[in-house]
């Protein structure tokens, strides 16, 4: 059983800034570098690095990104059959800020991905028999994630649904489609419409969702742990400790670390665990796909945070 990516592939323009830029300021960088990203094609990577067989559906552009990006998938142990390639756009690209801290600022032009629609949907479906989790994000079209959510509950497969980038206008079908909704923070204030700043708020945030229609909700509180909510119970699990450097894919380690779990059969409360170590060590190195860990090193992180 595989885990399959329907989402946004892009290429990363990362700039390390001492702090973050206010509005209308100039600063000098300290340093900038190219990586492969994209929330899509970061969770595709994270599963892959973790051993699980893992297939990505998205479109780039004609261009040497795109080039790039369908090489670092492959190098990964991604599977492309199905990525297609849109000779009318240029592939996605992010321009990124991170601070001294690891905190982040993110731009997204859309290019390829603002594509993704129906025909992409169709090449998506006849894989969806053979997975067992189908993972999907906002950075393409909704009608498309839409459609996608609805194919897989009519394979019945699972979805993993990151509501990120963060959005206040998620069409209420989409909610009951979603078997585990992933939030952080700011993306949970913005679906319920209140701030969510620690467990107590995400709980209510949780909850929500749930009366939503999701059926199960986990609200990544980032350093200060991971709120569950399932119609049977809710759990807190706490963020494993370490220096962050680089948030910027912490949140799609976690997803990955979910799926890749979940397909082996783990428990849910065993798979948010499971997140939360991707997570923690994505954030301890710069760069997004660059970061994601590899079973080797995940397993022994595991081992030693017991």
């Amino acid at each position: 059983m595989t885990i399959i990516v329907f989402g946004s592939i892009n290429i990363d323009l990362v700039a390390t800034v001492p702090r973050l830029p206010i509005a209308g300021e100039t600063l000098l960088g300290n340093d900038f570098f190219l990586s492969p990203g994209g929330k899509g094609a970061n969770q595709a990577v994270a599963s892959a690095r973790l051993g699980i067989p893992t297939q990505m559906v998205g479109r780039v552009g004609a261009d040497n990104f795109g080039t790039e990006l369908l090489s670092n998938l492959q190098a990964s142990g991604v599977q492309t059959n199905n990525i297609f390639i849109d000779k009318t756009v240029s592939s996605g690209v992010a321009v990124i800020n991170v601070d001294v801290k690891g905190e982040n600022q993110i731009i997204v032009i859309p290019g390829a991905n603002g594509r993704v629609n129906h025909e992409d949907v169709e090449r998506l479906s006849p894989l969806l028999p053979t997975a067992k989790v189908l993972l999907l994000q906002l950075e393409i079209p909704m009608s498309a994630v839409v459609a996608a959510a609805k194919a897989a509950l009519y394979a019945q497969v699972k979805v993993i649904l990151d509501p990120a980038p963060a959005q206040n206008d998620v069409p209420d079908e989409l909610y009951p489609l979603v078997d585990i909704l992933t939030p952080n923070e700011v993306e949970a204030g913005q679906l319920v419409g209140f701030p969510v700043d620690g467990e107590e708020s995400a709980a209510s945030a949780a909850a929500v969702l749930l009366q939503k229609g999701v059926k199960n909700a986990i609200v990544k509180l980032g350093a200060k742990g991971v709120f569950c909510a399932t119609p049977e119970e809710t759990f807190f699990i706490p963020a494993f400790a370490v220096e962050a450097v680089d948030t910027v894919a912490a949140g799609d380690a976690f997803n990955g670390g979910l799926a890749a779990a979940l397909s082996q059969g783990h428990s849910l409360r065993d798979s948010v665990i499971w997140g939360a170590a991707a997570g923690a060590l994505a954030a301890t190195k710069l760069g997004a796909q660059p970061s994601l860990p590899g079973r080797v090193t995940f397993d022994a992180f595991l081992r030693e945070r017991g």
